[in-house]
């Protein structure tokens, strides 16, 4: 009985040419499978590259996903957001907009544009809360109403950060702001920590709480003057319009001579309230001067006996022309010489004289 032939078993022809480089196996078995064999490898070659490909865009969209979310917590996201989408009302400001003039800052927008982006908050509705820059975006705004140019004034560059971030972190940052500038009056900060201590968000007891949190990165000082200011606009429970333009030393004074019974805080809110409207910063300012000025004692003129002595200086300069006597004083110095200056010859006089104050200088 004949062996029985297996169905791979091919009988390929003898060739006497050298053999060329062994194919590689899988050339091999490409020849042994066939087209559709080879075709269905290619295939699943294909696939299993372009898994690879889309494993490595899933990873690279992954890594740049939380490097999108670290640069936005850290406020590094910059872009322009149309200003339809931006709102003020989240954080009580600490600008008080009344007579604010913006006309500087409208030219240096003009001339260099929006060198410090402002700050947004993302809201859940697709809108923006705003953090930093109320001026900016009030000057941007008028830009707009002005020009009527929306293509050019109808988007404002913005830092956008993450939502989610703590409430008291956002007046931090409103805040050290307008401290850093160095030109937000106390009479604002008194009325943001009233603002901030009555506002049922924050966890603040009380107005002296709401200064330490808020203005944690001034010095002691100027946190007590805030404080001040904060209790003399409690006494004139609201009268005051303008409390921005109150100097430090007449809010500091007035509120003294109240919690001293010298003035009476009915008699200045009767006194504000008089002032026929519309009443302006400066009749304000001008009611409250008034009160510090009368409770001041006039000071007694000095008699001829009281009169401080003025300090002098004589001496006598012996020369060889004629003895010079010389007499000194605040601002004042006399020299005595057997001499006709008025026949000197101008130019010669002026520069001598610049010469010996030039020298006393020295």
């Amino acid at each position: 009985m004949s062996k029985k032939r297996r169905v791979f078993d091919i009988d390929l022809p003898v060739d006497d040419t050298p053999p060329a480089a062994a194919p590689s196996r899988d050339t091999k078995a490409d020849a042994r499978r066939g087209p559709m064999a080879a075709a269905v490898r290619e295939t699943a070659e294909s696939l299993n590259s372009r898994a690879e490909i889309e494993q490595k865009i899933r990873e690279e969209n992954d890594r740049l996903a939380h490097e999108h979310v670290r640069l936005k917590k850290a406020g590094l996201i910059t872009d322009l957001v149309p200003l339809g989408k931006i709102r003020v009302s989240k954080l009580i400001r600490d600008r008080l907009s009344e007579g604010d003039d913006l006309t500087e800052l409208k030219e240096s927008i003009r001339a260099i544009g929006l060198s410090n982006p402002i700050q947004l908050e993302e809201a859940d509705d697709g809108y923006f809360e705003l953090v930093q820059g109320f001026r900016r975006l009030s000057a941007w705004r008028e830009m707009k109403d002005e020009t009527g140019d929306a293509e050019k004034w109808g988007h404002i560059p913005a830092t956008i950060i993450a939502k989610g971030e703590a409430l008291e972190r956002l007046y931090r940052r409103m805040v050290d702001e307008n401290l850093v500038r160095r030109d937000i009056s106390f009479g604002e900060m008194a009325v943001l920590a009233r603002d901030y201590a009555h506002d049922p968000e924050t966890e603040a007891k009380d107005v002296d709480e709401a200064v330490s949190v808020l203005y944690e990165s001034a010095n002691k000082q100027k946190r007590s003057y805030v404080r001040a200011f904060a209790k003399l606009l409690e006494y004139l429970q609201g009268a005051v319009l303008y409390p921005q333009i109150i100097p430090r030393a007449l809010g500091l004074e007035l509120r003294k001579l109240i919690e001293e019974g010298l003035v009476l805080p009915e008699t200045v809110i009767a006194r504000i309230k008089a002032v026929p409207a519309p009443r302006s910063p400066e009749d304000e300012l001008a009611v409250l001067q008034s009160f510090v000025s009368a409770a001041k004692p006039a000071a007694p003129k000095p008699t001829k006996e009281q009169k401080p002595r003025v300090a002098k200086t004589t001496f006598r300069l012996e020369r060889s022309r004629g003895a010079a006597k010389v007499t000194a004083s605040q601002g004042r110095l006399e020299v005595l010489l057997d001499c006709d200056f008025s026949a000197k010859d101008r130019h010669a006089l002026e520069q001598a004289l610049a010469e010996f104050l030039t020298k006393l200088e020295e």
